[in-house]
């Protein structure tokens, strides 16, 4: 194959893989800047070569359009990889970020650093990924920042029916919280808490999903 039309098939899987859905031979002709028969010439091959290959993946017409997808005969691996979904590992850290959220939601970035006493983006940024904690809304306060709560996935993770149900948790433990957040970024004397940076915590916790 020469180098042009391999690098030319290379775009278009790129863009069939970005999208994750249907494309119309149209579009994918525009992004390429080529007329709309060359990208059907081109998937045709890729069709036909990726078959050969019995590559994993394979490209599907639906009417129009192209769309990359699993070739069938490897469902079934699938179907097991979602049966057997790897858990998330809490650390302390995101623990204690975790609980702040949950009992002082709607929250934002700012208030939960303050009471940590260190910077969060990290560990919420983490928490999101994981799908423990979820967008909420926008504070009305200057700059609307960001407001944080926990999902539907977090009460099924940890056995609650409701926020509400949460057990109580006293103003104590709250600045526990902050006093250990200091002593992982090094002592209240060190850095300033605005540039101080989640640490790495030994202790995990494997949470059920």
């Amino acid at each position: 194959m020469e180098k042009e039309q391999q690098k030319f098939e290379a775009a278009i899987e790129a863009v069939l893989f970005a999208e994750g859905h249907a494309v119309p031979a149209g579009d994918i002709a525009k992004a390429l800047e080529t007329d709309t028969e060359t990208v059907q010439r081109a998937i045709s091959d890729m069709q036909k070569r990726w078959l050969e290959e019995e590559r994993g993946v394979e490209i599907v017409q639906l009417e129009d359009s192209y769309q990359m997808r699993t070739r069938k005969e490897f469902y079934p691996a699938l179907v097991r990889l979602e049966l057997n979904p790897q858990k998330p590992r809490l650390t302390d850290v995101l623990l204690e970020t975790l609980s702040v959220i949950a009992y002082r939601q709607p929250v934002t970035k700012a208030e939960i650093e303050r009471i940590r006493g260190v910077n969060s983006d990290h560990a919420v940024n983490r928490l999101i990924e994981y799908h423990l904690v979820e967008e909420v809304g926008r504070a009305k306060q200057p700059g609307r920042p960001i407001l944080f709560g926990t999902t539907r996935e977090f009460l099924r993770c940890f056995g609650v029916s409701s926020k509400e149900a949460l057990p109580d948790i006293s103003p104590v433990k709250l600045e526990d919280f902050r006093e250990e957040a200091e002593e992982e970024a090094g002592g209240e004397n060190e850095t300033p808490a605005e540039n101080k940076k989640d640490g790495n915590n030994d202790g995990e916790v494997q949470v059920g999903i």
